[in-house]
């Protein structure tokens, strides 16, 4: 059954690995939070390569785990969520960048555990 997309918004959290608040991983910290705040999901995305304000360029080495790799956490949810939720992503983040655009969802679903 095929219904309407919905009007939503996707806000987009760029970062790094080793950025942290309170000695925790700002990543993490920032998915709890949203968890906690009811919004309907967060993914977090590990870029191979990038730069940001400061132009350093981050990458992946084939002999290096880590270079302070690229993160985005991308969440999505009604505009009214997402900007109640913004005071808190400031209250963390001492550097990055944040966006917000809207997204039209076109379905979200989920099986409560149950396989079909």
């Amino acid at each position: 059954m095929h219904t309407p997309p919905k009007d939503a918004a996707r806000l987009c959290i760029y970062t790094g690995e080793n950025d942290t608040s309170d000695g925790r991983p700002l990543y993490e910290l920032l998915v709890e939070k949203a968890r906690h705040a009811g919004l309907a999901g967060a993914t977090v995305l590990r870029g191979i390569s990038g730069f940001g304000a400061n132009s350093r360029v981050h990458t992946l080495k084939v002999l290096r785990l880590s270079e302070d790799l690229p993160l985005v956490i991308e969440i999505i949810d009604s505009r009214e969520k997402i900007d109640a939720f913004l005071p808190q992503v400031d209250s963390l983040m001492r550097e990055g960048l944040v966006t917000l655009e809207p997204v039209q969802v076109i379905f979200y679903r989920h099986n409560d555990g149950h396989k079909e």
